[in-house]
């Protein structure tokens, strides 16, 4: 496992997505409840969940977190991360901008700082000298513990991390981008390189590939009325080879899809720990018991070579 002073607890990452969205307060107190019971320190989220439900304007996921840290009195013992520019606007990482909407976060939250905050998406609009004077300034007034990157190509990710050590800044220490069986480009090759040389460590999310990759989608017919249908589409046929060689380390190893799905993640270098996301404390304890399955090398390699 990949070291970061934001991981702590078990190598997985709560995904905050859900909450206030697809999981009401009571049913997102219980995950996290359930979460924090079996050792989990992590948690995922950012203002712009959900902005796209509609009644929703982003932040109520933030808000329900919030709630839950507060009335549980548990947020020494917790990593939150939050993120900001969701659709990645041109000007939204200004260091105004940037500090207003952690403002947001902040009270949203009910805290007085965040173990790491990110640039949800990058944007040209902003010079990059800028940007990172705006996050580090936010670590130098104690609001922001570490800075992390969410969706960055490995060439923007570099220009970044140069910059912030020609200025002596705080840089980007974590990297958020989308990684699983199927789609990898995102957490491989030369971002993958770049993070291994520079000390930046991985934390991606769609570790469970928006759900398709827990083996209950496998046909157009499986899709019908479910809130993730339109998300799980894209993987029918790419993801087919994928999820045939974990239905086969899924009979020989006994344990469940998701858990194998997580626990490859968890294999590979660079990362800290995946993201996965959960609506009942049934769906916590099976993602959890991931962070402690070690894969054969076998089993590795055929899942690896079958994605």
């Amino acid at each position: 496992m990949s070291q970061h002073p934001a991981i702590a607890g078990i190598q997985l990452v709560l995904g905050g997505n859900v909450f206030g969205m697809t999981a009401d307060r009571d049913a997102s107190f219980e995950v996290l409840d359930t979460f924090y019971e079996l050792g989990g320190r992590m948690i995922d989220t950012a203002e712009g969940y959900s902005a796209w439900v509609p009644g929703h304007k982003g932040g109520e996921s933030e808000t329900v977190l919030g709630q839950w840290l507060e009335s549980r009195a548990v947020r020494a013992d917790m990593r939150i991360g939050t993120k900001t520019n969701m659709l990645g606007k041109p000007g939204m990482l200004s260091p105004d901008k940037v500090a207003a909407a952690l403002e947001g976060s902040l009270e949203r939250l009910r805290t007085d700082y965040v173990d790491l905050y990110y640039a949800h998406r990058d944007e040209t609009g902003t010079p990059l000298d800028e940007i990172v004077a705006g996050f580090d300034a936010l670590v130098r007034a104690g609001k922001v513990r570490s800075v992390g990157a969410s969706n960055f190509s490995a060439e923007r990710l570099g220009a970044a991390l140069d910059v912030a050590e020609r200025a002596g800044a705080t840089g980007y220490s974590v990297l958020q981008n989308e990684y699983n069986l199927i789609e990898r480009e995102a957490c491989e090759g030369d971002i993958r390189d770049l993070c291994l040389a520079r000390g930046v460590v991985m934390l991606p999310y769609f570790g469970l590939a928006s759900g398709f990759l827990t083996g209950k989608y496998r046909s157009e017919a499986d899709l019908a009325g479910r809130a993730r249908g339109e998300s799980v589409r894209r993987y029918l046929v790419k993801g087919a080879p994928a999820l045939a060689a974990l239905d086969g380390v899924v009979a020989e190893t006994g344990a469940s899809h998701a858990q194998v799905a997580l626990a490859w993640i968890n294999a590979q270098p660079g990362i800290g720990a995946p993201l996965a996301s959960a609506t009942s404390a049934a769906q916590v304890r099976e993602l959890c018991a991931a962070a402690s399955l070690q894969l054969s090398s076998e089993h590795l390699a055929l899942l690896t070579a079958a994605a």
